[in-house]
């Protein structure tokens, strides 16, 4: 009998698992090793892989902030789903319309797709239009479209005051404002051009698990005179006097807005029924929803851990073995440690690594190694592992 695997979502999550129980459904083909056998896409005798994603391609997190700050072109950090070459792996480029997790069958753009395990790791929706003035009044650099827009805004700017802030909770990649700040002040003053930048954040401090990793960014910030406003988002801009009006009412005026735009569980969750309170509470050691045979993994849920893609592929891993376990009859005793390592970038050519864990009911724990020279070079393997992983093809980054 063949387990039908169904995974909504081709970003960290979706790719990482869609991998690791791909890989077994194309190990157990009749004939794997044969190019006749490899021809079955997404089959075997036990499994069928089927990852369904609207989107053209994955664009890392970081590879936006290349392409924003000029270390890269657009088409050098898409990695287009059209060039999945994992034989265990059927790719569906197609809209998701409607999920039924009771009866685990998805309507798409391509048609219905009925699962005997379903997961959700369709991410975080990202809504400007939710902040008033933002559309008309500056640049969002979260969405792919709004991060390679945001560079050609930074191409033409000739200096002045940046805003770098943060418009809603929860939002992804708790760092990358930081970084973001941190780069812009390395782009512009590169340039010889004028900058006063501000970062509003409303986290206390820029990276609360890790005490060390804040103290050393809020240390390159009074390094690089960066202005930090804990604690607080911005609600709106005025597009006509240049303003970005805080959750306290208080103005800061701008010549360049950069900001992180609300964050939704998509539509087609919403209307599923799967989401509580905005999103998809799971097991946070199965990753298991409340409705049997549905996992979801990554940003979609509220699992506890930051929206980031670390904690989605360290999520998914779980899932792909204990959907692996099941497949085979066997007990399902992986479960979830809730660490992720992420990168932090400095500028010129420093990088940091932040090690955290995050376990239920306990305070989250983070170790910083760095910044230095050696972990740029560590950040791109990273990188180039994943695509080498996921897509089965070298990729070369660009210097930083």
């Amino acid at each position: 009998m063949t387990t039908r695997v169904v995974v909504l979502g081709a970003g960290f999550g979706g790719l990482e698992l869609a991998t690791i129980v791909g890989g077994h459904a194309a190990a157990s083909s009749p004939g794997a090793s044969s190019a006749a056998g490899s021809s079955a896409a997404g089959s075997s005798a036990d499994v069928q892989v089927t990852l369904i994603d609207q989107a053209e391609g994955f664009v890392f997190g970081f590879s936006k902030l290349d392409v924003m700050f000029g270390r890269a072109a657009p088409d050098q950090v898409l990695h287009r789903y059209a060039d999945l070459v994992n034989p265990g792996v059927r790719f569906v480029n197609a809209r998701i319309t409607a999920i039924d997790p009771a009866t685990k069958r998805v309507e798409t753009t391509a048609g219905p797709f009925d699962a005997d395990i379903l997961v959700v790791a369709l991410g975080a929706d990202l809504d400007p239009a939710a902040t008033p003035g933002l559309l008309e009044g500056g640049n969002e650099f979260y969405t792919v479209a709004g991060a390679f827009a945001a560079a050609d805004a930074l191409a033409a700017f000739e200096g002045g005051r940046v805003v770098v802030a943060v418009t809603s909770t929860p939002f992804k990649c708790p760092p990358a404002p930081s970084e973001t700040a941190l780069l812009a002040h390395e782009f512009l003053t590169s340039r010889g051009l004028p900058c006063d930048i501000t970062l509003v954040m409303p986290l206390g401090k820029p990276i609360p698990p890790s005490p060390d990793a804040s103290s050393a960014v809020l240390k390159a910030f009074a390094e690089r005179g960066i202005n930090w406003i804990p604690e607080r988002l911005v609600r709106s801009l005025d597009p006509a006097r240049k303003v970005a009006v805080l959750s306290d009412g208080a103005e800061l005026p701008y010549d360049l807005f950069l900001g992180v735009p609300a964050h939704r569980v998509p539509s087609v969750v919403a209307e599923s029924g799967l989401a509580v309170d905005g999103w998809i509470p799971v097991d946070p050691l199965t990753l298991e929803t409340s409705f049997p045979g549905v996992y979801a993994v990554g940003d979609v849920t509220s699992v506890g851990t930051p929206k980031a893609g670390v904690f989605a592929e360290g999520q998914a891993a779980v899932v792909a073995a204990r959907i692996l376990a099941a497949v085979r009859d066997e007990p399902g005793a992986t479960e979830y440690d809730g660490r992720g390592v992420c990168y932090l970038e400095f500028g010129h050519d420093e990088v940091a690594k932040v090690d955290v864990k995050f376990v239920s009911g306990r305070p989250p724990v983070g170790a910083l190694i760095g910044p230095s020279p050696a972990l740029a070079a560590d950040k791109q393997a990273f990188g180039r592992d994943r695509i080498q992983r996921w897509f089965g093809r070298s990729w070369s980054l660009p210097e930083s």
